[in-house]
């Protein structure tokens, strides 16, 4: 790992105002390169949603981060702690759910957390006092007793996500969590989630759901072949990405072929929708918002209803990480985050 030869060991992270720091880091499996140089940074409190396609380095990174492996170059700081220098004490203020349950099948849920307790230095009753906690949180004290092999995947993954919170760890590495979970139960983990922050602990998510996305993530990273690729809040990347559309709802249904006629003597196209009985324009800016409403009214149009729209964050995805014809989006936005 190359550092600052003058950074002194106990060195915490960059800002006080970040629970996790990541500069450079570089991971190789032979020629194949799961981390190209990642920088990123979670301020505390917050969650940090990384997306990105299936090989993208998510979870090599977030394997660096915990300590499961070493990166081959860059530096990482959580909760103030050297990846590599200082291992021990980094892990004792991380918990991580990784995308599979691993959970003992053949102790009960009360025994794996009371279990994980113990091994974190928790007294007994402090052991016994969490365990019985999160097992209500999580919908899990009917099955309290019973063989964790006997859980549904569902109550599994429950099972999990409650012993990596078992040490109310200052940063939490979410990997996937909500794979294969129902609706409700993936209710019942965004809301854990949720709550964890609210208390102050930050999260680190990689996830495949963009609407898990917008639920829980502040800021967003994109990650393809190693490399960030995008990264800012929600509503910047949208607007970065594809603009706005207005929508605009005539007061009578008969006027649509009219409207989208005169728009386009005026230069501006317009997408008839008669089904909805929408009128859409694509817009980059106020002035052509502006431009719209004024040619509609300046010809006497009546108007019941205009609305502007974002494009979802899995167009905003698509449009990121599409192979063909993706370098200029890719480019815009390094430009615009940069």
């Amino acid at each position: 790992m190359t550092r600052n030869a003058t950074a002194p060991a106990d060195r915490g992270p960059l800002s006080s105002e970040n629970a996790v720091e990541v500069r450079g880091i570089v991971k190789h499996y032979g020629e194949t390169k799961a981390l190209d140089g990642v920088d990123l940074t979670v301020r505390q409190g917050t969650v940090l949603g990384v997306l990105g396609p299936n090989g993208a380095g998510k979870t090599t990174l977030v394997r660096v981060l915990s300590t499961l492996i070493k990166p081959d170059a860059g530096t990482a700081y959580v909760g103030g702690y050297d990846v590599l220098r200082q291992p021990r004490q980094l892990r004792r203020t991380i918990g991580l759910t990784g995308q599979y349950a691993s959970v003992d099948e053949l102790l009960s849920g009360y025994e794996n957390l009371y279990l994980i307790g113990r091994l974190l230095d928790l007294s007994g009753k402090a052991a016994k006092a969490r365990a019985t906690e999160l097992l209500e949180r999580f919908s899990l004290t009917d099955a309290a007793k019973r063989p964790a092999k006997t859980y549904s995947g569902g109550m599994r993954r429950r099972l999990d996500l409650a012993a990596s919170m078992i040490g109310s760890p200052k940063v939490l590495y979410l990997d996937e969590p909500t794979t294969g979970l129902d609706p409700r139960t993936r209710n019942e983990v965004w809301d854990e989630v949720q709550r964890m922050v609210a208390d102050g602990t930050t999260v680190l998510l990689t996830t495949q759901y963009m609407e898990e996305a917008e639920q829980l993530a502040h800021e967003l990273t994109v990650i393809d072949k190693g490399r960030v690729i995008a990264a800012g809040g929600i509503h910047e990347l949208k607007t970065q990405v594809g603009g706005r559309t207005v929508q605009v709802r005539p007061a009578h249904l008969a006027e649509l072929p009219e409207m989208a006629r005169c728009l386009g003597e005026a230069g501006i196209a317009a997408t008839v929708s008669p089904d909805t009985g929408l009128l859409s324009v694509q817009i980059a800016d106020d002035e052509q918002l502006t431009a719209v409403v004024g040619v509609l009214g300046g010809r006497g149009f009546g108007i019941a209803s205009i609305d502007t729209k974002l494009p979802s964050l899995d167009e905003v995805f698509l449009a990121i990480t599409a192979k063909p014809g993706a370098s200029a989006a890719r480019t815009l936005l390094k430009e615009t985050v940069a």
